[in-house]
């Protein structure tokens, strides 16, 4: 089982212990943290296959070690986003995905279904979205808050929003750092914010890799400054406002930094919207359907074997044979 003394303060061993997980899978996010992660690895066929190895392993690890009731992935579409179609510079600056991952986008989805794990892809839609839709059914009135903790594992710490003391974010570590499950203590550790607020340091600061503009010229520091002064960008637009019609003297909303924000608070509130994940999307999703299911091991063996994936064939959960063998000797 996973070490839960690395757990936030706020949930006790017991809490951890009395729900089942719900493990989603952001995959491309995966994928790509992967492909960067791991050395370069050549099949048989010789197509290039280090982030199948890389997102497997991760795979693997983690339904090793959280032993999840329920499974799920999601996956990005390969269209244009309703993100780009609002604001047209939306991750322009991201370079194409490289010639020699994209054979093995699909070399992964083979994995996922080999292990009969049930994926979500839309059209239009980026898989933080559908994260987030299916974490806002999870958390409903009549949803399985109580009786299920949803934990989202990826590489992406926009997913940090969705924190809630319903939901985790687990994020594997790399060379710089240990895997980190985020619940709200560790997130405002991290980033200076609640969850909810590092939305609003997206609108402000905004994000190079998505190419989210934010306010030019405020950076983390003073970001983090605002919201810590004021709390929402609204109520710091509302105060922004008032000092520049009024000309009242504020420590912090003053020379350079009060014109910044003057010039671009419409490009701050466009930043929000992007920054933030929809989680109202329509999504067809019940969670009976992701439940943890048997799986013909034998497929993923040759599968693995195919790739020369041995060293990841000690981590695939025992079959239905095994298990009733397990029960009949114990």
């Amino acid at each position: 089982m996973v070490d839960t003394k690395r757990f936030s303060s706020r949930a006790s061993e017991e809490q951890f212990e009395a729900r089942d997980r719900f493990i989603i899978f952001d995959g491309h996010a995966l994928m790509y943290r992967a492909y960067h992660a791991f050395p370069e690895l050549t099949s048989p066929a010789g197509v290039k296959v280090n982030a199948v190895y890389g997102f497997s392993r991760i795979l693997l690890t983690v339904i090793r070690d959280f032993e999840p009731e329920y499974i799920a992935v999601t996956f990005d579409h390969k269209g244009k986003t309703k993100r780009a179609e609002k604001y047209e510079d939306y991750k322009a600056h991201r370079p194409e995905m490289p010639d020699d991952l994209k054979p093995q986008v699909e070399i992964i989805k083979e994995v996922v279904t080999a292990l009969n794990i049930p994926t979500f892809v839309q059209e239009g839609i980026e898989a933080d979205d559908l994260i987030g839709s299916i974490a806002k059914i999870m958390q409903l009135p009549d949803g399985h808050s109580d009786s299920v903790l949803t934990t989202v594992v990826s590489g992406d710490k926009d997913l940090l929003q969705l924190v809630t003391e319903d939901l985790s974010v687990w994020i594997p570590g790399n060379k710089w750092s240990r895997d980190t499950e985020y619940f709200e203590t560790e997130v405002i550790k991290k980033m200076g914010v609640t969850p909810h607020g590092v939305i609003d340091l997206k609108a402000l600061m905004g994000d190079a890799s998505d190419n989210i503009p934010g306010v030019k010229g405020v950076g983390k520091v003073t970001a983090r400054k605002l919201l810590s002064e004021f709390g929402t960008l609204e109520a710091l637009y509302e105060a922004v406002d008032r000092v520049a019609e009024s000309g009242e003297a504020h420590d912090l909303l003053k020379g350079a930094t009060l014109k910044k924000l003057v010039v671009d608070k419409k490009m701050a509130f466009m930043s929000q919207d992007l920054a933030r994940i929809d989680v109202d999307v329509p999504i067809d999703f019940n969670l009976e359907k992701c439940t943890v299911k048997d799986y013909d091991k034998q497929v993923v063996i040759d599968l693995f074997d195919s790739l020369e994936f041995s060293s990841l064939v000690r981590l695939l959960p025992q079959d239905t044979f095994e298990e009733s063998v397990q029960e009949a000797l114990f």
